[in-house]
């Protein structure tokens, strides 16, 4: 087990078994390896991958086209004008014609039963971009980066501050259980993860020897990490509620002090991006106009400092994305 995943589907972290979870970050170590040399094959030549967008993106939908072209794919973009889940057509008749032309299906959107309902019905590889439930590809990133930094996943000391009851503390927790991290959650008790991902998470961990920590207190939590992690605090479609969000997390912000209250000197700050860090955004100005704050869940001193690895984070997107890829379909 955990080197034979042709033909299947990755909805959620637990979709990989421990071992697989690794092997899919060696192989996308070792595709890194490749492109840097200018060597990378085209492992998947002759195949095509539809790119189903209901949610907008950048990283996701570069990362997916990007691994495609380099390996020799073909990249086919649908947008919401696009794909008429419900509407025109059931979500059941897209995957079937689909799944007759494409060899793969990448999904990006909101409802998790969606991504279920492809990957049933499909009959070929489906891919989860991004649904509000889980953030597979995204996570299999964050883990790359904090290996090539603190050197093994095995008890590994990660922070994840703000809003955990999302997509990301979700994956976050998983993937953490998975690979035996010490994973310290901190977030108001009303933004803690859903129940029974936790529980979830807690049986996995009890196979690996990781530890999983919940709780309110930021000290607390990042006290002797590897790495800091935090997210926007109102994702893409719930900006009516950044008020009552500012009002929940102000205290979760990833301020120096923060890294300080670490310990450590070499802590790596992530984010998965974007990242409302200053005010040469909209999003940013409108913030300190509103609320008197230049940046929200994190700083800009720290997002530019040396101890952020945001965008090494982005660029493993490619290459864990790239990896998932080949060891589905090739």
């Amino acid at each position: 087990m955990g080197m034979n995943l042709l033909g299947r589907s990755i909805l959620k972290p637990a979709d990989l078994h421990p071992d697989e979870f690794l092997y899919v970050l060696d192989l996308a170590e070792e595709l890194k390896g490749l492109k840097a040399a200018g060597s990378l094959p085209p492992l998947l030549k002759g195949k095509s991958l539809a790119l189903l967008f209901e949610k907008a993106s950048t990283r996701t939908r570069c990362a997916f086209a990007v691994a495609c072209a380099e390996l020799g794919a073909h990249p086919e973009f649908l947008g919401k004008d696009d794909i008429h889940f419900g509407k025109k057509e059931s979500v059941r008749d897209t995957a079937r014609v689909l799944g007759r032309m494409f060899d793969g299906i990448e999904y990006r959107g909101f409802s998790h039963g969606v991504v279920e309902d492809l990957a049933r019905d499909a009959g070929v590889p489906v891919y989860n971009g991004l649904t509000d439930l889980w953030h597979p590809t995204q996570v299999l990133a964050d883990l790359m980066t904090i290996r090539s930094h603190v050197g093994s996943l095995r008890r590994a000391r990660l922070a994840y501050l703000g809003d955990a009851r999302n997509n990301m503390g979700h994956s976050l927790l998983v993937a953490a259980a998975l690979t035996g991290m010490d994973l310290r959650i901190a977030a108001p008790r009303a933004l803690f993860p859903d129940r029974e991902i936790v529980a979830v998470a807690e049986i996995l961990a009890q196979r690996t020897g990781a530890r999983l920590t919940i709780a309110e207190s930021v000290a607390d939590a990042v006290r002797d990490v590897d790495a800091i992690y935090t997210d926007v605090w109102a994702s893409m479609g719930e900006e009516d509620k950044l008020a009552e969000r500012i009002a929940l997390l102000r205290a979760y912000q990833v301020t120096g002090d923060v890294l300080t209250a670490s310990g450590n000197r070499d802590v790596i700050f992530m984010h998965c991006l974007p990242a409302v860090h200053d005010s040469r955004t909209a999003v940013g100005r409108e913030v300190l106009e509103a609320y008197g704050m230049e940046g929200l869940e994190v700083t800009d001193d720290v997002f530019e400092s040396s101890h952020s690895v945001v965008f090494e984070q982005a660029e493993n997107r490619l290459h864990t994305i790239a990896a998932l890829l080949v060891a589905t379909l090739s």
